[in-house]
């Protein structure tokens, strides 16, 4: 079985055919599904999704291109809303200094709100870093040195010093459709030297569609493509890279049920 770690299914894109896209993932050995909230105004909308198929789940937060228009990420609402049996972890947050849609400080502020969330509730964080890698990581070593938090970098494309600092301070590495990239032999590096049980895989649709569908509408069931990838890349079996990556999900998203 195989895990679409980090995917939106509320997005408009699938709409009109979400419970076809939900089965052809499920047809390509996907078993599990992290829908990931991006505006804390449309968490209902992200939680509906969830509630709707037994094998997804949810998180609940504010994407850092959001930090700036959405209202203050508190830590204290972030907790209400977690205690949903279907919100499993807090995000996606993090820092983008690549678009810039939100003031840095902003983002930073997000960002620390909900670390404290995770903190407090045990619930891992999903990270997005683009161009701040610096910032992220020095946020991550100061905001765990005041207490452990559980956590990932998803869509991970950074180079290998933030991939070793994460699995330094105890978070996971997720990894999108980009690996399969022509030009991503950089990327592809850093993976070989990640261990494999801090890897996570994902889709980020429907966004990064990996190769054969790059330029194409994302979804779930891809998600296959880029775990045969990285198998390629770890020298392992398809089948090891599903086990090794599922076992990795359920160690961190404790609260999904077994």
């Amino acid at each position: 079985m195989l895990v679409d770690s980090h995917c939106h299914l509320d997005f408009p894109d699938f709409a009109d055919e979400l419970d076809q896209v939900v089965q052809r993932a499920r047809d390509n050995g996907v078993g599990l599904f992290l829908t990931i909230n991006t505006h804390l105004t449309r968490f209902e909308r992200v939680l509906a999704v969830a509630e709707r198929f037994p094998e997804v789940y949810c998180t609940v937060g504010i994407h850092p291109h959001e930090a700036g228009t959405e209202p203050h990420a508190e830590t204290e609402r972030l907790l209400e809303l977690a205690r949903h049996p279907k919100v499993v972890g807090f995000g996606e947050t993090g820092l983008d200094y690549h678009y810039d849609k939100s003031p840095r400080e902003r983002q930073r502020e997000s960002f620390r709100a909900h670390i404290a969330a995770a903190r407090i509730a045990q619930l891992p964080i999903i990270v997005h870093t683009r161009e701040a890698d610096d910032h992220t990581a020095a946020i991550l070593a100061e905001e765990m040195g005041k207490g452990a938090f559980p956590g990932l970098i998803h869509c991970f494309s950074s180079g290998p010093e933030l991939a070793a600092k994460a699995v330094e301070i105890g978070l996971y590495v997720s990894i999108s459709g980009i690996v399969t990239f022509k030009k991503a032999e950089a990327l592809q590096e850093t993976v070989k030297g990640v261990p494999l049980d801090r890897l996570l895989v994902e889709t980020d649709c429907p966004y990064l569609a990996p190769i054969p569908f790059r330029g194409k509408r994302n979804e779930p069931a891809y998600v296959a493509h880029t775990a045969a990838k990285v198998a390629e890349l770890k020298g392992v079996s398809v089948a090891e890279l599903a086990e090794a990556t599922t076992a990795n999900f359920m160690r961190l998203f404790a609260k999904v049920p077994p």
